[in-house]
């Protein structure tokens, strides 16, 4: 079969076997795979994560001397069963699959291991318990954001937002857009989305923000001090102080009052939830600096490198850091069926289609905000040429074809 291997950073389209389910496992005929934010920083950076995965228990992540074949964000059609599978996915059905392979105990990461191949490529090997059909006749270009679209659902679920919490997206890449779209779907009232780039503000609009912000020129930050969460430490106090005096005016001590408004949500600070999905070093320094007291920053964007950030900053903030990676298959489940049901909507993001000879232009497209957001492959186009999706355009023709 046909693939894009990456060796070195180098991507080269080569013929390699043609793979074979193993026990419990799918052999798919790819039709659709997203190109991730991931895959553009493994190809020159792989051998870092591959260190701190290693710390984690997992040493097989493709280092840069193996020729790895990337794509994890995948969708294909059923064309054969391994060995002791229940055959429920008949040949010929679209499933998209959590991209993980086990092979008695050992798991395997689809698409980030030289032993788990992926999707750039005409056919791959996914496990069958973690395959899904694609329900209600989806269009295969949705579906096969499922997997990126789980992530984002997984990173609103952790941030624990509220519909009138205000939630502040930095960075309107694919990751950010996809948290602004599944924060909408959420019935999240008010969503701010921040980044210098003018077409991927376009594209956050398209995706549902209530406010778009350039932060060249404006804190992202200013739309959830203007509604009552506080920017300095002063400001924290002096509440306190008016509140304390306030209920001291009552019959009975104002610690009574105070208790009392706790229990109905009246002395929590109005806070953001702010979802850092840039991850370069300093960016998550500068939110720690940046953000209104109390917030909760929850961290999608991965920072390939080492990074410095301050603690004191956060400690006097009281701030609550979280991290995030990934979903549970569960998460995964639902969010296909959000979208086969058109309560998530990310056609906005995508931006491109090309063929297997057309991933490495697709790659340094990318690279470029103005031009694409999200890019799938399709191992049936032929050719170079990066085709306009057919939901290009819908964030104001900020899209060209390459």
């Amino acid at each position: 079969m046909r693939a894009v291997t990456c060796t070195d950073g180098e991507l080269a389209v080569v013929d390699l076997p043609d793979p074979e389910p193993g026990p419990g496992q799918l052999l798919l005929d790819v039709r659709r795979c997203g190109i991730c934010g991931s895959d553009l920083h493994a190809r020159h950076h792989g051998d870092d994560l591959a260190d701190v995965l290693d710390l984690v228990g997992y040493p097989r992540f493709m280092r840069s001397g193996q020729a790895g074949v990337f794509g994890h964000e995948l969708l294909g059609e059923v064309a054969d069963h391994g060995p002791r599978t229940r055959g429920r996915l008949r040949p010929g059905t679209p499933v998209v699959a959590v991209p993980l392979l086990r092979r008695g105990r050992e798991v395997d990461g689809i698409g980030l291991s030289v032993d788990a191949p992926g999707a750039y490529a005409e056919q791959v090997v996914v496990q069958e318990s973690l395959a899904l059909p694609v329900p209600n006749g989806l269009d295969l270009d949705v579906a096969a954001l499922t997997e990126p679209m789980a992530v984002a659902w997984h990173a609103v679920a952790r941030g624990q937002v509220r519909r009138r919490d205000t939630a502040v997206v930095l960075g309107c890449g694919p990751v950010g857009l996809a948290v602004v779209t599944v924060l909408k779907a959420r019935g999240v009232r008010h969503v701010v989305a921040s980044d210098p780039s003018p077409g991927r503000r376009a594209l956050a609009t398209a995706c549902g923000a209530d406010v778009v912000v350039d932060p060249a020129v404006a804190s992202p930050y200013d739309p959830a001090v203007q509604r009552g969460a506080f920017a300095t430490l002063p400001a924290a106090y002096n509440a306190a102080i008016d509140a304390v005096e306030g209920l001291s005016r009552l019959p009975v001590g104002w610690w009574h009052g105070w208790r009392a408004a706790e229990r109905v949500g009246a002395a929590t600070p109005k806070a953001p939830v702010v979802f850092e999905c840039v991850g370069v070093p300093g960016m998550l320094d500068g939110v720690l600096a940046e953000a209104p007291l109390f917030s909760r920053v929850v961290v999608v964007g991965v920072c390939m490198g080492p990074d410095t950030l301050r603690p004191s900053l956060a400690v006097n903030k009281e701030l609550d850091l979280r991290f995030v990676v990934g979903y549970t298959p569960l998460e995964f489940r639902d969010t296909l069926h959000a979208l086969a049901e058109g309560d998530l909507d990310p056609s906005p993001m995508l931006t491109g289609r090309v063929g297997l000879d057309g991933v490495a232009g697709a790659f340094e497209a990318l690279g470029d905000p103005e031009r694409h957001a999200k890019v799938l492959i399709d191992p049936s186009l032929p050719g170079t040429q990066l085709h306009a999706a057919a939901a290009a355009g819908a964030a104001g023709g900020t899209v060209a074809d390459a």
